[in-house]
């Protein structure tokens, strides 16, 4: 409606959503790179903009459910754990053997872990734009198509940063700790557990997720690193 589109109140939740996007879409690219790090340079633009693509059709699904799913109990506790499994996995390394022949598998290996972390870590992203829009689908809309170049742009500055320095891979896999912390502490049925906790609660939560993906990841790193001493000796 052209009275809306000129309303003050229509430009504030404009404002709100670029801010939500410019918030949150920083760890969905955090997700992409990590998922595209081990591609050839040939097929990581294609690992981006197909994870990106598949991601974005999940994300339309997830604003037009939101409102059906923002109150039920349990989702965001599922959510957390998933991601954790993910931050840990992205950690350890892939096998190597037989790479030049499943480089197609491992595009597509990287578009589903991209695809399946947006699906659990755009949750949060999609809420956040849904309660500023009002129910207004022109902003639900709005707000979509503000994340798609957030996400991408993003997402190749972090993989150039990876390249120069790999500690930015277990800063990565930690942040997706910490937002998989602080979504299971925000879970309707998690908040009526730990109601009465003190208010730095959500921060040592979000702080001991992180803490234990990288601690996983690189456990698992160092046993896989042994196993194949083993072999090789």
């Amino acid at each position: 409606m052209p009275e809306s589109f000129l309303a003050p109140d229509f430009w504030g939740a404009v404002l709100q959503i670029i801010m939500i996007d410019l918030v949150l879409s920083g760890d969905n690219a955090v997700v992409i790179a990590l998922a595209c790090r081990n591609l050839p340079p040939e097929q990581r633009r294609r690992g981006i903009l197909w994870g990106v693509a598949g991601a974005v059709v999940l994300r339309v699904a997830l604003t037009m459910a939101a409102a059906l799913v923002m109150n039920l109990p349990w989702l965001k506790l599922a959510g957390g754990l998933l991601l954790l499994w993910i931050g840990v996995k992205l950690l350890v390394p892939e096998d190597e053997d037989g790479h030049d022949i499943a480089s197609a598998d491992h595009l597509w290996g990287a578009v589903r872990t991209i695809v399946v972390a947006d699906f659990v870590m755009s949750l949060d992203n999609v809420i956040a734009v849904a309660g500023a829009s009002h129910g207004n689908l022109g902003l639900l809309v709005f707000g979509l198509l503000v994340s798609i170049p957030l996400i991408v742009w993003s997402s190749q500055i972090v993989l150039h940063l990876m390249e120069r320095w790999p500690v930015v891979v277990v800063v990565g896999a930690g942040l997706l700790g910490w937002v998989a912390g602080s979504m299971i502490w925000s879970d309707p049925a998690v908040a009526g557990i730990v109601g009465g906790a003190p208010g730095w609660a959500p921060t040592l939560a979000a702080a001991v997720a992180a803490l234990v993906v990288v601690a996983v990841g690189k456990w698992l790193t160092r046993r896989r690193a042994r196993a194949v001493d083993v072999v090789i000796e």
